[in-house]
């Protein structure tokens, strides 16, 4: 569980990072889930954006991806949103 510190550091971290995650009118399916957890356990945070076409919001999108990766939720604003897992064998951030 995340203390709101940690979100802020998070954030802080997050507002540098590139959107490498895109959520279309095709949803969540298995290859949007692979390649968020692909990336998160390299990055250890991603941050996506929900398309205009998407039938889900950004907190719909954030939640469903957070709960089927064993991530924490960072933060969503409009339609992006970050999502934070830890990498215990390989950490990737300090702070």
């Amino acid at each position: 569980m995340l203390t709101s510190k940690d979100r802020a550091a998070l954030r802080g971290i997050a507002s540098k990072e590139d959107t490498i995650l895109q959520i279309g009118k095709s949803g969540i399916g298995d290859a949007v889930v692979k390649q968020a957890a692909d990336a998160i356990a390299k990055r250890e945070i991603i941050k996506g954006r929900v398309l205009e076409n998407s039938l889900l919001s950004a907190r719909e999108a954030a939640d469903s991806l957070a709960r089927d990766l064993d991530a924490e939720v960072v933060q969503v604003i409009g339609t992006k949103f970050v999502l934070y897992k830890k990498n215990k064998e390989h950490p990737v951030l300090e702070w």
